[in-house]
């Protein structure tokens, strides 16, 4: 490079030195990133807590303008207790009952309910929302 070129170049910050500390940063903030993805990984997938919650609605039957009856199974680890959201839908898919009902700890991994749901209107379907460990 020509003086006028290096001048140019320090002037406007495109010097060797620069170009090297930019790359620098870029990997200590590469690294930053992979550390905290790692520990990540770490805390969410490999803790050893597996305890899961399975569903199953087995059936609904409405019984007048405001109620429904649900049926369902809920599997959970055996000697934990659970909560779950039984909700009854109209037609048109609005949430027109809903019902927080607590699973007992048991000896046996799945239970079988049936629930009474009061209804603001006229339901056509019964079911299981959601359900969490307590």
């Amino acid at each position: 490079m020509s003086t006028d070129d290096d001048l140019l170049a320090s002037r406007y910050g495109r010097t060797p030195g620069r170009r090297m500390r930019g790359r620098l940063i870029a990997g200590i903030a590469g690294a930053a990133v992979a550390v905290v993805i790692a520990a990540w990984v770490v805390w969410a997938g490999l803790d050893g807590t597996n305890s899961t919650i399975g569903t199953q609605d087995t059936a609904h039957r409405v019984i007048d303008d405001r109620s429904v009856e649900v049926s369902f199974d809920v599997t959970i680890p055996v000697g934990d207790t659970a909560s779950c959201v039984v909700q009854a839908l109209s037609e048109k898919f609005a949430v027109v009952g809903w019902k927080v009902i607590d699973i007992p700890a048991s000896d046996r991994a799945t239970q079988s309910f049936s629930e009474l749901v009061r209804t603001s209107e006229l339901a056509t379907t019964g079911l299981i929302y959601d359900c969490w460990l307590t």
